[in-house]
């Protein structure tokens, strides 16, 4: 199996590798989801749907850590991604101290001297995002363009827009002692409900779906507490500070914040202003979608992330990539989305950052509402 070791209190990352070429590609995941949250963009960037093995993984490494096999290796992608400490395979420390995101930046960092790659395109989901701006702080001349998928600035950002179906999924989520029950909340919080209702064929995605749910999250496990909370812990205590921002501002590379209009766990509004503080190389691109976005337009995402290695690899520069423009209120317009044919290729990943507002804000008055 392949197995990471962190320099970060002897912590074991589980990782996989697919496809083969120059253009490496990293993937962070989020809150309570593993490697598998990638499936989509795994397949649609390498067209691979097998892991390497160990032996095909390795591969002589040249300048800037490219494959130097043959030409053809070269023209190819090769994506890692892994599951985050507290999850999946990986270790789970059991101290709440261990998790930050600084901390998950540098096993992911760690990660990649272990694979022997000196740049990769580094692309996160939601805390993923978290976690791989804080590597693009740590280490801008790692990165060759930054993605970040629904993703905020952590923090108070990490609160969703506390209302009637939040409550409502809160306590249903605390409630829930089995995969079918937490398939059913965790459906509600990944998608909208016009993409659950859609017919494919005789039966709903919300039917397809859940039940790819209920095996995925039966055959994993559901999360443990120290886990769950440890990674909590990180988004909630998640900062960029001025100096890393002006790092990432000044460091060269492009960057895509791509957001689901209709995330109700990451609220739009924050990742603009993410987007706001990471210009000038920064573009904002928003999809028909929630915060699983990755899943619910996979086509669109993947197309998003070709369009910035491209940008990266022909050295567009930064003005010509930004489409953010300054409203008198301050607020930013965007580009019109990328409209393409739908497709299902979701699996489960409990994505559930929301739980951060939960657990700091609601967890009393949850708590007596289930003990009534």
């Amino acid at each position: 199996m392949p197995f990471c070791d962190s320099s970060e209190n002897g912590t074991r990352l589980f990782y996989k590798r697919f496809g083969h070429g120059g253009t490496k590609v990293l993937l962070i995941t989020g809150l309570a989801g593993t490697h598998d949250s990638w499936k989509p963009q795994v397949k649609g960037l390498t067209g691979a749907t097998k892991a390497n093995v160990d032996e095909d993984a390795v591969a002589a490494v040249g300048d800037e850590g490219l494959d130097v096999r043959d030409q053809e290796a070269l023209e190819g992608i090769e994506v890692c991604c892994f599951d985050n400490r507290g999850m999946g395979r990986s270790s789970v420390p059991t101290d709440r101290a261990e998790y930050t995101t600084s901390i998950m930046a540098k096993d992911a960092l760690a990660l990649l001297d272990h694979i022997g790659w000196k740049k990769a395109h580094v692309f996160g989901h939601s805390m993923g995002g978290m976690i791989a701006c804080k590597l693009a702080a740590m280490a801008p001349d790692r990165v060759c363009s930054l993605a970040l998928l629904n993703a905020t600035g952590g923090g108070f950002e990490c609160l969703p827009k506390i209302d009637r179906q939040m409550i409502s999924l809160a306590y249903r989520f605390f409630r829930a002692k089995t995969p079918e029950q937490r398939a059913i909340v965790d459906l509600e919080t990944h998608y909208t409900k016009g993409y659950l209702d859609e017919y494919v064929g005789s039966c709903t995605r919300r039917d397809i779906l859940y039940q790819e749910y209920v095996g995925a999250i039966s055959s994993c496990g559901m999360q443990s507490n120290c886990g769950f909370e440890g990674q909590v812990n990180a988004c909630w205590n998640h900062k960029m500070t001025t100096k890393e921002l002006d790092i990432i501002r000044s460091s060269g590379f492009l960057i895509s914040v791509i957001h689901g209009r209709y995330d109700i766990i990451a609220q739009l509004d924050h990742a603009r202003r993410l987007a706001e503080k990471l210009q000038p190389a920064a573009r904002m691109v928003e999809l028909h979608g929630g915060h699983l976005v990755s899943h619910e337009r996979p086509d669109e995402v993947i197309l998003s992330l070709l369009e910035l290695i491209n940008a990266s690899k022909s050295k567009l520069q930064p003005e010509e990539w930004s489409n953010l423009q300054e409203r008198q209120t301050g607020w930013l317009m965007i580009g019109t989305p990328l409209t393409l044919i739908n497709k299902n290729n979701g699996v489960a990943s409990n994505l559930l950052a929301f739980i951060t507002s939960i657990v700091k804000s609601w967890r009393q008055q949850l708590s007596a509402a289930i003990e009534e």
